[in-house]
């Protein structure tokens, strides 16, 4: 059945699949009848993940969102979930557990009349799962578990994440969290909480967690579960597509990873959790991790099983496969071994760098790809910002890197530039458009796609410059996770921004990004590389966007708060309008896909081989038979 219908009384003990008859779980567990379950039965959710809007009320609230989202899939409410959703969800489901994701904030961005308490009111399962990942979703996240409460006030809540293991004790404020889970590989923990609240048992001994008592003492159980690989995971959407099939596609709107998966299904293939690479805001830096996770060296994907990642995917879709992290990381001896195992791949793939390649990489990478993009974000034109940053690269560097890359057959080349970086100026940030014109006339035939966002909304919490602001030129204007919370309510993302810079600003970094995004945009139009009627969009929304930001500047000066909010309400249409695409089109994003993006004959052979080998492990036909 739908989620929609899914409702159950009792206590919370019974809801757990395995506590319904746990000797003959065992046996059938052992013969592989979960799996036939799993994939044909319309069972009931042991545990359901629900994926928040960065801020709840969203269609409700008046937010001048800006271009913080415009050169990623998501929309300015980040409604792509993360992977580790999917690999929880499969791991678990392998002991025998039940899983539902529920995108709430895709539900909420496809129907406006979709009434997402409803929804949370009608489920009963035996805990709810939400991520904060990124703290962008610090407001969306506790209010959807708030929400959760309301309705089901037995039920456990259950955090995770980067954000979540970051602000893990600040999180026990909240009376709607009581568990935590900490670290950047919850899987197996999981495993053992689930375990723990099937059994009525304390979760003492699980690691990695953080929990609230009968009494509300908090305890903080050791990190210690901190894998050194991925290949106790599956990182090839699989349990998406299992999933939407149990209830014939209808649950698939629940499911979606972003708004416009359906007519851009990209994927993402996990090469590794960790980083080698110190760039100074970002959260999952070396630092970080070590920081946060215990993590002192990456924990890396098998190179031939993250190939067959990616042949899984193209089974199913036409879209590109991303993946995530740079393969050099782990030597030449990993990529080496990658590219042997996924030679032949028939899909667009899209491939990234932290820092400048050598010829014979990027030679290889043509070699074995027919249609590759390749991306790299050098941040800046200015190489001493570029250090700072944490990028110890030159321009001659990058330049011969893009000549090799294009020389090896590239299909198009994304060059990603910020604004809001240590040194940078908002003369800087103009400049950096002056050098993707040098750019684009020395590579000339419009495969190099330039693009510069801010660095918005935060400086990532664990990051170098979020604990040493002052060491690095920022200021923070938020620290805990209750100030963030309240920051994502302010009206425009220039009051949103948690920092600015000893060289700008948040009205300069606000402004140098939209005068920089426009100037690229003409550029490009010059170019041919964009409509002149999507150029003209793009000056309109900023445009809009610009004369919106200095309405509210005064509204904010001159209104109490009641006024303000009457007339941020009358401003709402104006508002959403110029919050998608504001400084590019997102579309500029994509690689063209042609006919039907999903294969369906792919996705039903899936299904047939995934309950085979759930009807051949039930009935205990060895392979040497087949």
């Amino acid at each position: 059945m739908a989620l929609e219908t899914q409702t159950r009384h009792g206590n919370p003990s019974e809801h757990c699949f395995r506590t319904r008859s746990s000797a003959r779980f065992d046996l059938e567990r052992k013969r592989g009848y979960h799996i036939s379950a799993m994939l044909f039965a319309n069972a009931q959710a042991d545990l359901i993940f629900l994926h928040a809007p960065s801020v709840y009320d969203f269609r409700q609230r008046a937010i001048l969102y800006g271009p913080i989202s415009d050169v990623v899939p998501s929309s300015p409410v980040f409604e792509m979930y993360p992977i580790g959703l999917t690999t929880m969800a499969e791991y678990v489901e392998r002991d025998g557990y039940r899983v539902r994701i529920v995108n709430l904030a895709v539900r909420m961005l496809d129907d406006p009349d979709f009434d997402a308490e409803r929804l949370i009111a009608r489920l009963d399962p035996l805990a709810f799962g939400i991520d904060l990942h990124w703290l962008p979703h610090a407001h969306g996240a506790l209010a959807i578990a708030e929400l959760v409460k309301q309705h089901h006030p037995h039920t456990p809540v259950i955090f995770g994440g980067f954000s979540a293991t970051y602000y893990q004790r600040e999180l026990f404020d909240y009376p709607q969290v009581d568990y935590v889970i900490r670290g950047d590989s919850a899987e197996e923990p999981l495993r053992q909480l689930l375990e723990c609240l099937c059994a009525d048992r304390s979760p003492a001994q699980v690691p990695n967690l953080t929990w609230r008592d009968a009494d509300g003492q908090v305890h903080e159980n050791p990190l210690t579960y901190c894998p050194a690989d991925l290949d106790h995971v599956a990182l090839d959407y699989s349990y998406v597509v299992r999933a939407a099939a149990r209830t014939l596609g209808r649950d698939l709107k629940n499911y979606k990873p972003i708004e416009r998966w359906l007519d851009y299904p990209i994927m993402a293939a996990l090469s590794c959790r960790g980083c080698t690479q110190q760039c100074l805001t970002c959260g999952g830096s070396a630092e970080a991790f070590r920081r946060l996770h215990k993590r002192k060296r990456p924990a890396y994907r098998d190179p031939e099983q993250l190939a067959g990642d990616l042949y899984r995917m193209a089974e199913v879709s036409k879209g590109p496969v991303f993946i995530l992290g740079d393969l050099r990381q782990a030597g030449d001896g990993y990529a080496e071994r990658f590219f042997e195992a996924v030679r032949g791949f028939p899909g667009p793939v899209i491939v990234e760098l932290f820092y400048a390649a050598n010829d014979g990489y990027l030679q290889r990478v043509g070699e074995t790809f027919t249609d590759w993009t390749l991306e790299i974000s050098p941040e800046t034109h200015d190489p001493a910002v570029r250090r700072a940053f944490g990028k110890p690269y030159d321009n001659e560097a990058l330049e011969t890197t893009l000549a090799t890359a294009l020389d090896a057959g590239c299909s198009r080349l994304d060059l990603f530039f910020m604004a809001g970086l240590p040194k940078q100026t908002a003369e800087s940030v103009l400049d950096t458009a002056k050098y993707c014109r040098h750019l684009m006339t020395r590579f000339d035939d419009n495969r190099l796609q330039p693009f510069i966002s801010p660095l918005a909304p935060f400086l990532d919490p664990g990051s170098r410059a979020f604990e040493n602001p002052e060491r690095y030129g920022y200021r923070l204007f938020c620290r805990t996770l209750e100030e963030h919370r309240r920051t994502l309510e302010a009206p425009t993302w220039k009051h949103t921004l948690n920092y600015e810079t000893r060289w700008m600003s948040r009205a300069d970094i606000v402004e140098s990004t939209y005068e920089a995004g426009l100037r690229l945009t003409r550029l490009k139009a010059e170019r041919g590389m964009v409509a002149a009627a999507m150029a003209q969009d793009i000056e309109d929304r900023v445009a809009r966007a610009r004369r919106l930001m200095a309405e509210i500047d005064r509204l904010l000066k001159t209104c109490t708060p009641q006024e303000l909010e009457r007339e941020l309400a009358r401003l709402k249409p104006e508002i959403d309008s110029a919050n998608t695409s504001t400084i590019c089109d997102k579309r500029e994003l994509e690689t063209p896909i042609e006919g039907l993006r999903l294969k369906i004959p792919g996705i039903a052979r899936f299904l047939l081989r995934e309950g085979w080998q759930a009807v051949k492990s039930r009935l205990r036909i060895p392979d040497s038979r087949l």
